[in-house]
């Protein structure tokens, strides 16, 4: 098979949980996730919307959210149990960052069975960060990917990577064998078309967040978290400084939710404490009617987020497709995206410099703080130049020519670079570049040769009847000679087997039938009744280990068949 033969698709890891836009504690990855699969949904041609999911249910989930996306769509459900088949299709899309955590599943088909596509959203979690050492720790291939949304997050890998690869090599010495994933870069979208409101819709939202003709509506929409996400100071009192300076009539929309009432009041009172002459609006944003007046109501879009778990940011984006002009840090993701003076303004931010915050990781590390208070500890020890906002929004309220101007700006940039249309061919483009990489490696003599030495599972999930195959007395192998016990009836099976002692059993029902139907017939060995069952030897050594449990079965111990 060449690389020619794939299609530029891949199977979906499909877990809801990363697509569903109506979960209560709603999140950037989701809206991500969602997004993409509607590309995918959308890109999809003739063919079918292809899944892997660890459940029947988790599958069925899944399938609602395409088939809410368009009821004409096929899906396709693969079980973990016949990961081969993933290789039919070349590349599993994970829509996280476990791509190392996923090589090791891998293993078990082998490693150039599929190429493994995996894409960042937070880098700062302890999951996350274990994931990106693990690309070099872990059986990754360099027909594997980490998608990298912005150049922020090649930039933390590549540190990450360069510091895990001195550690390897003084571990195992200069020969180590280091290799990771490709590391290509590849923004999150949006679909641009959801976000074109004409002026009659932005005449409607206005009247719908009771917005006046004079007022000028700044706009935030995220996670009201001041912890993790974006701290509101700088954005109250800049507000409330270009309030001053102009005598306009300024409004703040903040369109999420907060967590809990106390990180809520915090918000509410914070806005009234340090913009007290700015109007403030709290607007659920996890609403979508109300999401989209949020959009086509605003005037200018703000995003000064100073947390490390930020890495891309998508509001800027569905802003700048809103045709807002946008203010935001010059911080991580926004970089790439915010081009200053022609969008919008990227306003200054200073951290602690390189090697004054050891005593963070150490108490994260240590469990001496949460992920959250180490969130924190460093969003709160970062500024953002209050000065240079103060100016930027006071340009932008004083000037609705400079507002429309970077506005239609951001919106051409928005269609052209980040509409999910768009940013879908960079990953069929990706994964037609894996596949090939995968498939030539694999003909390669060379490598080849490597590939067949590969262990076939993870030393950390190994067969139980091998890692603690020494407790048993005796083994249950292919020549291991079984029977019924004495007086053993079809009655006494469905009575046991029936019973809630022996709920949830791993053998289904249908198979001990078989097996003690076929023993009805006589003594035989596993790799006999595997046979006449047409079966493999593990499920029937498994019934047949059920069955001696329940009393209705035995091992018929003989010199030339000890079962060993």
């Amino acid at each position: 098979m060449t690389a020619a033969d794939h299609p530029a698709t891949a199977v979906i890891r499909a877990e809801p949980d990363g697509y569903d836009m109506n979960k209560k504690a709603l999140m950037g990855r989701q809206s991500a996730g969602h997004g993409f699969l509607r590309a995918a949904v959308q890109g999809r041609g003739d063919g079918v919307v292809h899944g892997l999911s660890s459940s029947q249910q988790a599958a069925a989930a899944f399938q609602a959210i395409v088939r809410d996306i368009d009821p004409a769509a096929g899906f396709h459900w693969i079980h973990p149990d016949h990961l081969a088949k993933l290789g039919e299709v070349g590349v599993l899309y994970l829509a996280d960052i476990s791509v190392a955590t996923q090589s090791r599943l891998r293993q078990r088909v082998g490693q150039a069975a599929y190429s493994l596509c995996g894409v960042t959203h937070t880098t700062a979690s302890t999951t996350a960060m274990d994931e990106i050492v693990g690309l070099l720790r872990e059986p990754v291939a360099p027909w594997d990917a980490l998608v990298c949304t912005s150049t922020s997050v090649v930039e933390t890998v590549r540190r990450v990577h360069e510091v895990e690869a001195d550690y390897l090599r003084w571990r195992f010495g200069p020969e180590a064998r280091i290799q990771g994933p490709q590391l290509p870069l590849i923004p999150l979208g949006v679909h641009c078309q959801d976000l074109a409101f004409d002026e009659d819709a932005r005449a409607k939202a206005r009247t719908k967040l009771g917005l006046a003709d004079d007022e000028v509506a700044a706009l935030f929409v995220g996670r009201l978290v001041f912890h993790a996400k974006a701290h509101p100071f700088p954005m109250y009192v800049g507000l409330q400084a270009a309030a001053q300076r102009t005598g306009k009539r300024l409004v703040l929309i903040l369109s999420g939710w907060a967590p809990n009432e106390h990180i809520a009041e915090a918000f509410r009172s914070g806005a009234a404490k340090f913009a007290p002459d700015v109007r403030t609006i709290f607007v659920e944003g996890r609403d979508p009617a109300l999401r989209d007046a949020v959009w086509a109501g605003a005037d200018i879009f703000m995003s000064l987020s100073d947390n490390i778990q930020e890495t891309f940011g998508l509001t800027p984006i569905e802003a700048m497709a809103a045709g807002l002009p946008v203010v935001v840090t010059d911080w991580d993701g926004y970089r790439d995206t915010v081009r200053h003076g022609v969008d919008g303004f990227r306003i200054r931010t200073w951290a602690p410099s390189p090697g004054m915050g050891q005593a963070l990781a150490r108490s994260l590390e240590t469990l001496s703080t949460s992920y959250d208070r180490y969130c924190w500890a460093t969003a709160s020890t970062t500024a953002v130049d209050i000065a240079e906002l103060t100016e930027a929004l006071t340009a932008l309220v004083e000037d609705p020519g400079l507002r429309r101007r970077l506005g239609d700006a951001g919106r051409r940039r928005a269609r052209e670079l980040y509409d999910w249309a768009v940013i879908y061919r960079q990953y069929q483009d990706l994964w037609a570049d894996l596949n090939a990489r995968r498939l030539a490696a694999r003909d390669g003599p060379a490598a080849a040769a490597w590939l067949r030495t590969e262990p076939r599972a993870s030393a950390a999930r190994l067969d139980p009847y091998d890692a603690f195959g020494h407790y048993a007395t005796n083994a249950l192998g292919p020549q291991s000679l079984i029977a019924l016990a004495p007086g053993a009836t079809a009655e006494a099976l469905a009575e046991v087997a029936g019973h809630g002692l022996f709920s949830g059993l791993i053998t289904p029902r249908s198979q001990l039938d078989a097996l003690f139907a076929l023993l009805q017939t006589g003594e035989t060995t596993i790799a006999e009744a595997a046979a006449a069952l047409g079966a493999s030897t593990a499920p029937v050594a498994r019934a047949a280990g059920s069955l001696m449990k329940m009393g209705l079965g035995v091992c018929v111990q003989r010199p030339d068949r000890s079962g060993s």
